[in-house]
């Protein structure tokens, strides 16, 4: 199941209408990370762990700019580390209105230099304005020093 958040309310919508096979014949083009160099759309990242100072934040958290309406997204995985890990993955689209979906929850074990791709729809109705990868977890700490690849795509 995939849950859309809105003010505190939760509103459960089948997770199959929304992840679904590749378009074969889409035009798809890179996302830019928020806070990107302008030169590349992969982002490299090791990740950090929860909190280690007070008044600090986890490297969890990537967005991407929505910067015209598309029909599908492609959200890309990669693992950059010297020995495999798992990897707590979460996704979210996130909406004009405040709102987000969240489309990605797994816990993806990959060995080195290997990947996944999730391809997700548009939910109707809505306008997205980010797409955003999490990986890292308070609750799964092994993670914790392991580098990985992301980066989004939108399609027509």
């Amino acid at each position: 199941m995939v849950r859309l958040l809105q003010g505190g309310m939760g509103l459960l919508i089948g997770a199959a209408s929304l992840i679904a096979a590749s378009p074969v014949n889409a035009a798809c083009q890179f996302l830019a990370p928020v806070g990107g160099d302008g030169v590349t759309n992969i982002v490299t990242k090791t990740i950090s762990p929860g909190n280690p100072l007070p008044f600090s934040r986890p490297n969890w958290n990537t967005d991407f700019f929505v910067t015209q309406p598309y029909s599908s997204y492609k959200l890309f995985f990669t693992a950059n580390s010297s020995v495999s890990a798992t990897y707590p993955i979460q996704g979210y689209l996130k909406f004009t209105d405040g709102s987000n979906l969240q489309v990605i929850n797994d816990s993806y074990a990959p060995q080195t230099g290997t990947g996944r791709q999730w391809v997700v729809q548009s939910v109707p109705g809505k306008t997205v304005s980010q797409v955003n990868f999490k990986v890292g977890a308070t609750a799964d700490q092994a993670a914790t020093g392991f580098t990985y690849r992301i980066s989004v795509q939108g399609c027509n």
